[in-house]
């Protein structure tokens, strides 16, 4: 199986070799070197789910920079981490609100009939397939033990 995200970001690779874009190119050289990186642990070409998944730890990884350097008053690394965010950010799926994700947690709790803190594992197998990229799955697990206490 292919990934559709892969070719997109070997396009822009490219793209910004062409247009001499040197920030954006290193920031999508990163990208693709943390997805290498992933196939050669896994012995095995990435899927989107599994591309999904490595940007979703990279955007994590930057919003902690991000916030380190703000509590260091590093504005310069602020402006490079949140520059490499927004690249980042340009491969995965548009983030959902609260809202949406308190009524999807909802309804798996419905689903799997979750009642208590004991099924929380359950509850995050089911959804991390459908909120991996489209949400942080920390704010879910908050979230998740909020609906189940």
């Amino acid at each position: 199986m292919s990934s559709g995200i892969k070719h997109r970001i070997s396009d822009d690779v490219k793209n910004a070799m062409r247009s001499k874009d040197k920030e954006r190119l290193s920031t999508l050289r990163m990208i693709t070197a943390a997805i290498k990186q992933k196939e050669v642990d896994e012995r095995a070409d990435l899927d989107d789910g599994q591309v999904l998944a490595v940007l979703d730890k990279m955007a994590k990884q930057h919003r902690d920079s991000i916030e380190q350097y703000q509590k260091a008053g590093r504005d310069d690394l602020v402006a490079k981490e949140t520059s490499e965010l927004e690249v980042v950010k340009s491969y995965l799926p548009e983030q959902l609100s609260e809202a949406e994700i308190r009524q999807i947690i909802k309804e798996t709790i419905q689903a799997t009939g979750a009642s208590r803190m004991q099924d929380m594992g359950k509850l995050m197998g089911q959804l991390k397939p459908r909120l991996q990229g489209r949400a942080d799955m920390g704010k879910v697990s908050g979230l998740i033990k909020q609906a189940l206490s």
